[in-house]
């Protein structure tokens, strides 16, 4: 699997180095590079990218502006983001845009291919789930991995029973298990890779397996121990899963 990227940065010597580390990694493909935010945003109205190297302090379009407005599109091939900079005060603000990851300048290439092997992961996930909703993926392979602090680890789906937003984190409830596995992801991240048929979004805190719901009451789904509120945003389309299930 190849991912395409881009990368964005107005300064000269560090654009060469991303493009040479892009190219240099052998699941990374190298679609174009800009020196600067606007000219990156009409290409990337126009050709399909996976992930963008950004740049954050740019003239004109900030980096940070940019992400806002390719968080905004209401699309599901939005491109994800690794953000590239010599300032760390912006990493919250990356987190808020749901950047993948933050490279602090000047960064080394293993430090470059270590995110690049996050975003690997993200998308071979992806691409997972994609085909077990097209019915071609095998048992073996109904399963997703998280980081969990410093290594990748393997969770069944069927094991999970629902995920629960945590700061900058995401919880993974898991079936007889007591504790939660904490990962460094965000719910929309979940959302995402997690197969919609099996799981959905209730509120903007909760995922939910909906093979795990042992009763519902009113606007409440109560799987194990735990009660969970379905918010008005997300109530219709519970509402037409429940008529579903009663027919």
């Amino acid at each position: 699997m190849k991912i395409k990227c881009i990368a964005v940065d107005d300064e000269p010597l560090a654009l060469e180095l991303v493009s040479k580390f892009i190219e240099q990694t052998s699941f990374l493909s190298l679609e174009a590079k800009f020196d600067n935010a606007i000219q990156a945003l009409g290409y990337l109205n126009q050709h399909e990218v996976d992930l963008v190297f950004l740049d954050i302090q740019m003239p004109d379009l900030s980096g940070m502006e940019l992400a806002r407005i390719m968080d905004g599109k209401k699309s599901e091939k939005k491109p994800r983001i690794i953000f590239t900079t010599a300032y760390n005060q912006f990493a919250i603000e990356g987190y808020k845009v749901d950047a993948m990851d933050y490279l602090l300048k000047p960064f080394s290439y293993e430090e470059f291919l270590k995110a690049s092997t996050k975003a690997y992961q993200y998308f071979e996930n992806l691409s997972q789930q994609g085909s077990i909703k097209n019915g071609t993926n095998s048992k073996q392979e109904d399963y997703i991995f998280l980081k969990v602090e410093y290594q990748l680890v393997k969770i069944l789906l069927h094991d999970i029973t629902h995920v629960e937003a945590y700061k900058d984190y995401v919880k993974v409830h898991l079936k007889d298990k007591p504790n939660p596995i904490l990962s460094l992801t965000s719910l929309k991240n979940m959302e995402e890779i997690l197969p919609k048929e099996k799981f959905m979004r209730v509120h903007r805190s909760f995922i939910i397996n909906l093979d795990h719901i042992d009763s519902v009451s009113r606007n409440v789904v109560n799987i194990g121990n735990h009660q969970i509120s379905v918010s008005e945003n997300y109530k219709d389309s519970f509402l037409e899963f429940m008529n579903k299930w009663l027919t």
